[in-house]
């Protein structure tokens, strides 16, 4: 057992479509050529893309769409040897200048714009049975270890603390009491608009992402 080495890391990808002021979200596009663009130039070592799925930019009326890809990353995972899962998500920050890795999500979704199945919450808690607005999940993966290993690489990016309360946040609140309950591991990414970092970078940036996490995930 002890020569086979680490077992790969199986990362599972998601962005979004657009949304209300963002015609063109630029996960959507990073997302849709990641498979492409990762066997061009090769995957890292230690790591096995998933799927590639772009989500509904919506919460509540989404959901079943959420978790049928959630769960779809669970198929077979008893039969491999650790059951070592990342789900990854990306999602577009219009107003940000670098990228930014998210550390946790808010039980809290207050949409300033209604999503695109127009549900538009105030102070609504996400999943109720886990108490109120002010209830955070962590993602156990070292935000920190990651955001420097990405600097060092060459990247803008910044660890952040505050996913906002739109439907990135939604989403990775969900993720992360997913993860928890399966014994998996959830992360989300923000990314700037291709106006503010173009899209080669932003396709490299994600590249480097899935060898970063397979490295610190050994």
């Amino acid at each position: 057992m002890g020569s086979e080495g680490p077992a790969a890391v199986t990362i599972h990808v998601t962005g979004f479509k657009k949304f209300h002021g963002v015609s063109e979200n630029p996960t959507e596009t990073v997302v849709s050529n990641l498979k492409e663009y990762t066997e061009k130039k090769g995957l890292p070592k230690g790591v096995i893309l998933g799927s590639c799925s772009v989500l509904e930019t919506a919460g509540q009326g989404a959901l079943p769409q959420l978790y049928q890809t959630l769960r779809s990353a669970l198929t077979g995972k008893e039969s491999s040897c650790s059951g070592r899962i990342i789900w990854l998500h990306f999602g577009v920050n219009s107003g940000a200048s670098r990228f930014a890795v998210e550390r946790q999500a808010a039980n809290e979704a207050t949409f300033r714009c209604p999503d695109e199945m127009g549900w538009k919450p105030q102070k609504v808690p996400i999943i109720p049975a886990d108490g109120g607005i002010s209830r955070v999940r962590e993602t156990s993966l070292p935000v920190e270890e990651i955001t420097k290993a990405l600097a060092k690489k060459g990247f803008e990016v910044m660890t952040s603390d505050d996913a906002g309360r739109f439907v990135c946040n939604y989403v990775y609140y969900h993720s992360l009491r997913f993860a928890e309950q399966n014994a998996i591991k959830s992360l989300f990414v923000h990314f700037p608009l291709f106006l503010t970092i173009d899209e080669e970078t932003q396709m490299k940036f994600a590249a480097s992402l899935l060898e970063v996490l397979a490295s610190l995930c050994q």
